[in-house]
């Protein structure tokens, strides 16, 4: 069974730079030998993240790339802005506004500390429970 895990942002440390617990999600994927799937959303955000994930963490390495030529499958993890069409990972962590309709194992959602920012999102739970996925929810 497919999972959709909500990671709920709360930590002071990811309150300020939400994107730095995506990159520490792609790190621990990366580290689990998980490839993955970040679906940005738009082509800014996936720069943003290119570069951040080079600098988030002086001890990590994780090798990645905007998706787009024909190195994608050699890379462990992907950021594909809404342009692109990349192809689907074990992990997707999903940053657009709508739920994710690909194959995967499972789909990381991460959810700002903003309350109206939340509502969309409970919505997309109800919507990965009805397409028959193991829903959870992580406080970070």
């Amino acid at each position: 069974m497919p999972r959709a895990d909500f990671y709920l942002i709360a930590k002071p440390r990811f309150l300020e730079e939400p994107m730095k617990l995506v990159c520490e999600l792609a790190r621990k994927s990366y580290d689990a030998n998980l490839w993955t799937l970040i679906l940005a959303r738009d082509r800014a955000q996936a720069e943003d993240l290119d570069e951040l994930l080079w600098a988030f963490d002086d001890e990590a390495y994780v090798p990645h790339q905007i998706a787009g030529d024909q190195e994608d499958e050699l890379t462990p993890v992907l950021i594909a802005p809404p342009d692109v069409n990349a192809p689907s990972r074990a992990l997707v962590i999903n940053l657009r506004d709508g739920a994710y309709r690909g194959t995967c194992d499972r789909i990381v959602e991460v959810v700002p500390a903003d309350a109206d920012a939340r509502e969309p999102l409970r919505e997309r739970w109800k919507q990965y429970k009805a397409l028959g996925y193991e829903v959870n929810k992580y406080d970070m």
